[in-house]
């Protein structure tokens, strides 16, 4: 590093032809039209930004990237001339020979200066932030800002103001770098937000009777760099240092947006999207966002319930177990081919899938396999910036058909819940017994199902209390796709697996473990733990060969050193 004139030209070896650029000493190859900025970030280069944002336009305004740029000049043989002006690395193209210098001291004088002017008028209000620990503004002010302040006038204070049923503004955090209003123009197409006053009474606001309303509306809480934009359901509930990060996949729509679970001593606090350019880009939709409140209800079904002298009472696990066996074998004995049927909910993985079908096949080779019903909300809707809004309201219609179709071999086609719902209530159907999951997070159930199930044996999985739980033989409570891990395949027939990011509440089991336990009082298998990996490679084909998994789960470390006392 050091002035630009101490900086050499990177030297290529064999035949790479790729160009190449050196910023702070570091040669970085690029293809293609970037710019500096671009090439930094995919080569791990650090240059501070504010305004950037990939998946906005460019409009160079924070002025904190400026850097000498020394460039080859085809008016002089090609020779590596310095630019006399500090340019903005977001907004200049990359260029094959190119020297760029963030740390001279011209560069260095406008990082100081720039930090000076944003922090004027900026309060020091750090302690009681939300965005403290993942604030750029925290972050440069250490990094590139002075020592003190030498600003002695009074602080101009602008409003807080609620802006949307998710987002609160704090106008007086704000240093215009324009990305909220970039992003309402140009991915929603609803240009809510807007940039009013002028000089330091500048702030950003909604329009008079236009609130921050649209379907993404949250994502302005993450592309804020800085705390002016947050979450009112976040707000003062954990200090961001102390959550762990689950890699993760959408659980409650057929979009499979990629997510990142944040959670504390099993407790998920907040949702925020995981950048993939072929699925979600950097977007997740508002109900994505806050549609795990499910996960932590205090209705959940908690322990195994099992029917005595017509009413449902609590049971351990043993005796659940016991009476599904009991009644599974005394119905298949009586009944011999075609009295099983099995109903696996859409929302369940794939995995699981495959061993709830395996369960039901290993004991009745006739036994009869369905989805269970695909809820569905409105119709699909896409937006100017691409995303895409699903009006499939579970995660893995696909996956689950194709786990099933997996275990049926081609023998027996794989029932769609209305067909199976039409031959559980025909009175010459053979199914005398029936094994049902549920897990969605709204009510599911109707009349029809109850009364097709009425004289069945009916074993049910599910994760809340409905009509058809009340009057289930044996009743098993299920686990929520935040307590396990898996695979779904979205709506795009992409098939993604996710990590568990909290322990399943108390007496609850997911349902692999389940069928697995199941399958062990069947006789079918030893007992064993639950292992999606193990699964995976037990179905083999496209559930090993196709799957994209996420990164490693990420880790949070804080600044600060701690030193015990």
């Amino acid at each position: 590093s050091g002035t630009i004139d101490q900086v050499t030209r990177p030297t290529r070896s064999g035949n790479n032809t790729m160009p190449a650029i050196t910023i702070d000493g570091h040669a970085c190859t690029f293809e293609g039209r970037t710019t500096i900025l671009q090439v930094a970030l995919a080569n791990d280069v650090t240059i501070p930004y504010y305004c950037y944002h990939p998946g906005l336009s460019i409009v160079a305004s924070c002025r904190i990237c400026l850097a000498e740029i020394a460039a080859p000049d085809p008016r002089h043989e090609n020779k590596v001339e310095l630019i006399p002006k500090l340019m903005p690395t977001c907004q200049t193209l990359a260029a094959d020979g190119m020297q760029v210098d963030t740390r001279s001291p011209k560069a260095i004088a406008n990082q100081k200066a720039v930090m000076e002017y944003l922090l004027i008028n900026h309060p020091l209000d750090c302690p009681v932030c939300d965005q403290a620990g993942e604030c750029y503004l925290q972050d440069y002010s250490f990094r590139y800002g002075q020592a003190s302040s030498r600003f002695e006038e009074d602080k101009i204070k602008q409003p807080k103001k609620d802006i949307g049923p998710h987002v609160l503004l704090y106008a007086d955090r704000c240093i215009m770098c324009s990305r909220c209003v970039r992003f309402t123009q140009e991915v929603t197409g609803s240009s809510e937000i807007g940039v009013f006053g002028r000089g330091n009474h500048e702030q950003i606001d909604i329009f008079p009777g236009r609130p921050l309303d649209n379907a993404l509306s949250a994502n302005v809480i993450d592309i804020c760099p800085v705390g002016a934009l947050l979450d009112k359901d976040f707000l003062m509930s954990m200090r961001v240092w102390n959550l762990r990060t689950t890699p993760s996949v959408d659980g409650i729509t057929a979009s499979g947006d990629n997510i990142s679970i944040e959670w504390n001593e099993d407790r998920i606090y907040r949702i925020k999207p995981r950048t993939n350019m072929d699925v979600n880009q950097w977007w997740i939709s508002d109900e994505i966002r806050y549609g795990w409140k499910f996960v932590h209800r205090e209705d959940r079904l908690r322990s195994p319930k099992r029917m005595q002298l017509g009413s449902p009472i609590e049971c351990d696990w043993t005796r659940a177990y016991q009476d599904v066996d009991e009644g599974w074998r005394r119905i298949i004995k009586e009944k011999d081919a075609g009295a099983l049927a099995v109903i696996v909910s859409p929302m369940l993985s794939c995995e699981e899938a495959y061993l709830l079908g395996t369960l039901a096949r290993g004991l009745d080779p006739q036994a009869m396999l369905a989805i269970g019903p695909i809820p569905t909300e409105g119709e699909d809707k896409s937006f100017p910036g691409g995303y895409k809004l699903y009006a499939e309201k579970c995660p893995n219609a696909r996956g689950v058909r194709r786990a099933l179709e997996l275990v049926a071999g081609g023998r027996t086609p794989v029932l769609r819940f209305e067909d199976a719902l039409t031959s559980l209530a025909d009175p010459a159907c053979d199914v005398a017994t029936v094994l049902l999951t549920g897990n969605y997070p709204d009510p599911w159930t109707d009349a029809a199902l109850v009364k097709a199930l009425a004289k069945k044996f009916v074993v049910a999985v599910d994760t809340f209390s409905n009509d058809l739980t009340a009057k289930a033989d044996v009743l098993l409570p299920g686990a929520t796709w935040a307590e396990k891990a898996g695979i779904f395949e979205n709506a795009n027939y992409r098939l993604q697996s996710f990590h568990q990011a909290v322990a399943v509440i108390e007496l609850a089991k997911c349902e692999g473990q389940i069928a697995l336990d199941l399958m062990a009082v069947m006789g079918q298998r030893p007992k064993c733990r639950f292992d999606p990996e193990a699964i995976r490679r037990e179905m083999g084909g496209a559930f090993v060969s196709e799957v994209h998994h996420p990164a490693s789960p990420l880790t949070r470390e804080p600044d600060m050193e701690y030193v015990e006392l």
